[in-house]
């Protein structure tokens, strides 16, 4: 059985600043929806963080990133880059992006401590991230 293809786009290696600046402008809204309570925008921008983040890497390791409609596809991107903590940031990743459907799609809100997890998780991913990019 081969590998499933992940849709990908090109992208100079220059491209993964942008996609940093991204993840930084959804860390400082998510600041703001952390001190206002409002949780599910705290969870949906942790997601954007999270998938600019490995969109970065990606870009900067390999100048490629997904462009698949399936968000754990770009988890599959980052685990297969060639750093020793790939594989466990894309476990974290596909923690993150499971959440996804809670936040956005059900009727239920995410919880205050749901919210902070996700939250941290997601500037776990963006500190590796910017280590990686900074060596």
């Amino acid at each position: 059985m081969s590998p499933k293809k992940i849709k990908i786009r090109q992208e100079e290696k220059s491209a993964a600043a942008d996609y940093l600046k991204k993840a930084e402008d959804n860390h400082a809204e998510m600041i703001l929806a952390l001190q206002n309570k409002n949780y599910n925008a705290v969870g949906t921008l942790a997601i954007q963080r999270a998938i600019s983040s490995a969109d970065a890497i990606c870009v900067y390791e390999k100048g490629i990133r997904s462009i698949s409609e399936v968000h754990l596809d770009v988890c599959e991107l980052l685990k297969s880059l060639p750093l020793p903590d790939a594989k466990d940031k894309s476990n974290i990743l596909k923690r993150i992006i499971a959440k996804k459907n809670i936040i956005q799609y059900e009727r239920r809100s995410i919880y205050e401590k749901e919210a902070h997890e996700i939250a941290k998780s997601a500037n776990r991913l963006y500190q590796w991230v910017i280590i990686v990019l900074t060596k």
